[in-house]
């Protein structure tokens, strides 16, 4: 009998918990961050849950064949009209969770706090002719086995019929690995001043 085959499908709400499990376990420049935080759930309130609510058509998981997402690309094709509605629709369900600091942020809970409750920082003038943005992320078993290029191509189909002729993201440029991982894909670097730990990739929507 054969094993189950992992496919890639669209995101379904029963998928939520496996891709805030998956958010949690690569937040850590790609590696784990489970422990690191005293409420580790800030972390796909502010990378995955916005998309989840407010792109859910933008939203496409691996599927290890047996129901289970072990990987995801979540995306949103305005990223300032996703911007307007993250602050209107999903900051008043969660930002009372993670109230934001006074000063500057004392650990990282209190970063990822001031992260959520200023989602402008999303938009730079420098990215403006790149206006769809994505995140994606596969556990590591799943990784480096070509699911992560077919997760982007099938996103960026998605972008490209919505409108959005260009993309972008923000990758902890310590992640090394998934920086080897974009370029393959046909991500470029987009130069932007002062972007701190952060390198901006983008490319076209076209196959």
């Amino acid at each position: 009998m054969e094993s189950p085959q992992p496919t890639i499908r669209p995101y379904r709400p029963a998928d939520r918990e496996a891709v805030y499990d998956i958010c949690v376990r690569t937040a850590e420049a790609g590696g784990d961050a489970t422990g690191l935080y005293k409420n580790e759930r800030v972390l796909p309130d502010n990378f995955a849950g916005p998309y989840l609510e407010l792109e859910p058509g933008l939203a496409f998981v691996l599927d290890d064949g047996r129901g289970t997402a072990v990987g995801y690309v979540l995306g949103t094709s305005d990223t300032a009209r996703f911007v307007a509605e993250l602050r209107e629709r999903w900051l008043p369900r969660v930002g009372h969770l993670y109230p934001p600091p006074a000063g500057e942020p004392a650990d990282g809970d209190e970063l990822m706090a001031m992260l959520l409750h200023n989602p402008e920082r999303m938009i730079l003038p420098e990215l403006a002719d790149y206006p769809a943005h994505l995140h994606i992320d596969l556990l590591p078993e799943f990784q480096g086995r070509g699911f992560g290029r077919l997760l982007i191509e099938r996103l960026l189909a998605a972008l490209h019929r919505a409108g959005a002729e260009r993309v972008h993201l923000g990758m902890v440029s310590a992640n090394t690995g998934a920086r080897a991982f974009y370029d393959r894909t046909g991500f470029h670097v987009l130069p932007v001043p002062d972007p701190g730990v952060l390198t901006y990739l983008g490319r076209s929507t076209a196959p």
